[in-house]
Parts: structure tokens; C-alpha cells; sequence
């Protein structure tokens, strides 16, 4: 396989795979439920969704861990979910990984 075609190759992946990143839509829930949120695959929050019971403005500090926790892990999904499709994509390309 000469040198050009396989560039090719590795480019029309990169382009296949930012393609599907605006495809890709995760959803998090944690604290059994009371926080939701939706990120898509370029990391942008798509929405949150709150339990009304959650909102103490007494202890706002638990809202924000379960927040910071949605991120996390709808972030931690996608990067998941990315490096499985790479590991396809990949193996694809004989001889080199």
C-alpha cells in the first residue's frame, strides 16, 4: 500500500469520525436520577434537567457536585464511545496499528 493512499485513508477517517462526534448524543443522570443532562459528541451541554427536590438554596453544593458529575461522566461516554469507533476505524488500516 503506497504512502498517499494510506494518507488518504487516515484523512477520510478523521473526517468520518468529526462527522459522527455531531451525531454522537450522550445523556447522564446521576444522583439516582435528579440531575440529567444531555452533552453531544464535541463536548457542548445539549440540556440539564433538574428534580425540583434537589434545589436546597441552603445547600447549593450538592446541585453543583451533581452537575460537575453529569459532565464528568457524559464526558468520560463520549470518550468511550470515541475510542471504541477508532479502534474499528483502525483496524481497518493493515500494517500499521
Amino acid at each position: 500500500m503506497n504512502l498517499r493512499k494510506l494518507m488518504k485513508q487516515a484523512q477520510d477517517m478523521q473526517e468520518k469520525l468529526q462527522s459522527e462526534l455531531g451525531d454522537l448524543i450522550v445523556e447522564s443522570s446521576v444522583g439516582g436520577g435528579m440531575v440529567t443532562l444531555k452533552m453531544n459528541g464535541h463536548k457542548e451541554v445539549l440540556g440539564v434537567t433538574i428534580d425540583p427536590e434537589v434545589i436546597d438554596p441552603e445547600d447549593a453544593g450538592v446541585l453543583q457536585d451533581l452537575i460537575v458529575a453529569a459532565v464528568n461522566d457524559a464526558s468520560r461516554r463520549i470518550d468511550e464511545t470515541m475510542r471504541e469507533k477508532m479502534g474499528s476505524m483502525t483496524s481497518s488500516l493493515p500494517g500499521l496499528f
